[in-house]
């Protein structure tokens, strides 16, 4: 019978049947009583041996909630409101915000944007003089500062877009402001 590295290899491969036949004396576990509810256990005195468990009631026992794998117990539960809900009023849309229009000349100038638009003021991507590998990189990085805020991203021109916060709404004035500069078609 071969030995060592080569038996594993065989007993893995299947080509042996593994022929371990001692076994170590499996015991089995004993169940563990744990205390009632708000029972207590002291401590030792001793210094040593078993840990005491106490146990703190609840308020109220957590309600599972639905789902779950296979009937069980889901581990997902639901806790009373402990106040009253709030609702809390939505800010009216700002109409007067001026646009600020970034022609950008390298991937650097996308914190100025970010920053403007975190900021709650509208921009102006101009990318027309921007070279494609810059145009592509920046029209991702304002598609996902726009996803991220839950902001508005639209094309206003050949190589423009407005990016839109979204509490601001760009008036018309400054619509026609911006078509006067070429930066904005209706």
């Amino acid at each position: 019978m071969a030995s060592g590295i080569l038996h594993r290899a065989m007993v893995y491969l299947g080509l042996v049947d593994d022929d371990y036949e001692e076994y170590d004396a499996y015991d089995e576990p004993q169940p563990v009583s744990r205390p009632g509810p708000r029972s207590y256990m002291p401590e030792p005195q001793d210094g040593g041996g078993a840990v005491a468990i106490r146990t703190l009631p609840r308020e109220s026992p957590p309600e599972p909630m639905g789902g779950g794998l296979g009937g069980g117990g889901s581990l997902i539960t639901s806790r009373p409101m402990t106040g009253a809900p709030s609702v809390r009023p939505i800010p009216a849309p700002v109409q007067n915000a001026k646009v600020h229009v970034v022609a950008p000349a390298k991937f650097a100038d996308a914190q100025e944007i970010g920053d403007r638009f975190k900021n709650g003021q509208p921009v102006i991507v101009n990318l027309q003089s921007a070279d494609r590998e810059l145009g592509r990189r920046m029209i991702d990085f304002c598609s996902g500062v726009t996803y991220a805020l839950g902001a508005s991203m639209d094309k206003v021109a050949d190589q423009v877009f407005l990016l839109t916060p979204s509490n601001v709404e760009v008036s018309a004035e400054e619509k026609r402001r911006l078509q006067e500069r070429g930066l904005y078609r209706s």
